[in-house]
Formats: C-alpha cells, structure tokens, sequence
C-alpha cells in the first residue's frame, strides 16, 4: 500500500521523543541509524527529504541532569531552549558525517505561524526553496521557548501532518517505539494483533489508541491518529512504525517491515480547506442541534444561526471555530461571520431576526460552505 520509493518526490519523517529518550533523557542511538537510513535514501532516490524531530525537552533535561519533565510550561520552554541547540548539533554532525555533502537547516514553528494565510503560504515557500537547494535537509520542531499555551501544536505528530499536507508529501512516516496500530493494547493482552492496513479512521479505531508514552514524551498513539487523520484527509498516506527496528525506513517501502499503513482520502482537500481545517487555530467551539447536523453533513449547507445551540469562547469575525454536535464530538472547522457576542445573542434564531438583534445583518450564515470543512 506504501508508494513505490522510485514514486517519492518528497518523503516526511517524524521521529519521535520515545526513540530519542526511553527511559533516558536522551540517547542518541536511534537517531545515528535514522540519520544514516536517511542519508542512503536520499542518494539513492533523489528525494526532497523533511524530517520533524522531537527531543528538544529531553536534550535539555540530560544537559541540566534532570530526571522528570518540567511541569509548567515556562520550565519547559528553559529546558527546550537549552536542548534546542544540542538536537541541532548531533543532526547536522550525523548528515555531515554519513551524508556525503548534505546540510541541515532548522526551521521551529508555532501554531502562530500557521494562523495566518500569509505566514502559512510562506513556511510552504521556504521549504521549497529548500528543497531546490538538492543538498539540504530541513529539521522540523515546534518552538517550545516560545509558544503559548493556546498556540501550541497538541504534539509533534500533528506538526508533522500539518506540514506533510502544507507541502503535497508523497508520504508521511510517523517513527515511535511500537510497530503500529493494534486491534487492542499489546502491552496488556497478549493476543493483541497489529493492524497493516486502516482504509478509514473510525470512532472504533480511535477508541482502540492508548495513552502517552516515556517521561520525555507528550503523545501516544491517539495523537498519531489524529495525525494521520490531518494527513490522509490532504492525500497524503501515512505510515506508523517502529523506528528502533533496523532499517526500518527501507523495509517500510519496501514493504518487509512490520508498520499500520493509512489510505489516503479520495479526494484532496484544497489548499485553502486545508488552512482552514488544520493551518488555524480554533478561537471557540459551535454545539449544534440535529437539524443543523443534517444539513451540514448530508445536505452541504451553511451553518446558519437557528443550528446553534451553544457558543464557547471569544472570537472574532473570521476567526477558526470548531463545531460540534451535540455530545461534543467534532464535524466540521470554519471561519466563523460573527464575534462569539453578537453569536450568543442571535443563537437559536432565524436569520431574518439577525437585524432586528444586532441592528445589522451582513450575512445570514454564521460560517458559510465554502469556508468549512468537515472532520
């Protein structure tokens, strides 16, 4: 199901911090056979190459001698600015060692430099121009020193979607410590069965996940499934597996390697949709009735007021919004026409009410069709 490596134009991989760390701060082992994997498969293919590595927490915790992860958020940010540059140095002298010419260049994002279109067409620009460069390979981390709470990316598993879809990768390879997906928890029954292909996402499957993995870490495999959610939902497939395995990469396209390989959807989102489902971050969250749900989902409606039947958090007019139905459960983001205010005073309404409420009515939708998207 995996594309032919001869297929690959540009191949994303994410390592992630259980491979770097364990029961460690940091142990660089995997990340010098990942390196050297990598180096072989970009000469041999000729590949545009982005990796996107955790590790930054742990580097700093094994430089400060520290034995737990930092609890609040500004402790995290210290330790990540001094691990920072130490994960820098060992890629850029494990490529220069074992890539025969080929260079690094750091790129640390926050969810910020997504938000906008602007920003976010230009993170795409940057890499391209990176990528035309043929001997350079970009290194992909979230800027834990400095992004806010509400704008940070849940985990590195999500940035690795999000820019897996920003930049049309032939695939995604999401590196951790476990071969992929199992029907149940492997580590608590010993009949559990691993999963080589997912055609589609479903509550079922998404129940299955675990929980969070080493002290060093922040995801499990919930959060490499939303990711692969993100990823598949662009057109990109999206492979999980285990990155201590030797030549795990090689005998992944190759197809020899234990690995959960995702269908990608049928039918890409745009450019644009992409933006607004996976590029912004959600300013609040829309609870709508059934009605509504039935007209967005299966009609292809606009989301008009008389459908809403809560508003949580503040917004303004074209912010990201998250709508949900009734028990909570995520259909669809959009854009959203009115400020969360002027939302909590027409919700339940019909449209032609909107004037005599507001004192204006420049739309009858809250969020139109074409700037949705549903999940």
């Amino acid at each position: 199901m995996t594309p032919d490596p001869r297929d690959l134009k540009t191949l994303v991989v994410k390592i992630g911090t259980n491979l770097l760390s364990g029961k460690r701060a940091f142990d660089g082992r995997v990340m010098e056979e990942r390196v050297k994997e990598l180096c072989l498969l970009k000469h041999e293919f000729g590949l545009n190459l982005l990796l996107v590595s955790s590790g930054a927490v742990g580097c700093g915790m094994r430089e400060l001698g520290l034995t737990e992860r930092p609890g609040s958020l500004p402790q995290k940010q210290a330790v990540a600015a001094v691990g920072q540059a130490t994960l820098m140095h060992n890629y850029e002298t494990l490529f220069k060692t074992y890539g025969k010419g080929l260079s690094t260049a750091q790129i640390l994002l926050t969810l910020a430099d997504l938000d906008k279109r602007e920003t976010y067409l230009n993170v795409r620009n940057t890499l391209n121009a990176i990528f035309d460069m043929k001997k350079v390979v970009p290194i992909i981390n979230e800027n834990d020193s400095t992004a806010v709470e509400e704008l940070r990316f849940s985990d590195n598993d999500t940035l690795a979607a999000r820019i897996a879809a920003k930049i049309n990768a032939s695939l995604l390879i999401i590196l951790t410590d476990v071969d992929g997906l199992y029907d149940r928890n492997p580590a608590r029954e010993s009949g559990a069965k691993l999963v080589w292909v997912v055609e589609e996402i479903t509550p079922e499957i998404l129940a299955s996940a675990g929980g969070a993995g080493s002290v060093a870490s922040t995801g499990g495999m919930l959060t490499k499934l939303e990711a692969a959610k993100i990823a598949c939902a662009a057109g990109v497939p999206v492979v999980i597996a285990n990155g201590q395995r030797p030549n795990i990469l090689h005998g992944i396209l190759e197809g020899s390697a234990p690995h959960t390989a995702f269908a990608p959807a049928r039918t890409a989102l745009s450019h644009r949709k992409r933006w607004i489902a996976f590029g912004r971050a959600a300013r609040g969250v829309l609870k709508i009735d059934g009605g509504a749900h039935n007209a967005l989902v299966n009609k292809g409606k606009s989301l008009l007021a008389a459908g809403v039947v809560s508003v949580s958090g503040e917004f303004s007019p074209g912010d990201a919004v998250r709508i949900c139905d009734a028990e909570g459960n995520d259909l669809a983001r959009g854009l959203v026409n009115f400020s969360s205010g002027d939302l909590r005073r027409i919700q339940g309404r019909k449209s032609k009410e909107i004037a005599l409420i507001l004192g204006h009515r420049d739309f009858d939708e809250v969020v139109h069709r074409d700037n949705m998207v549903l999940v």
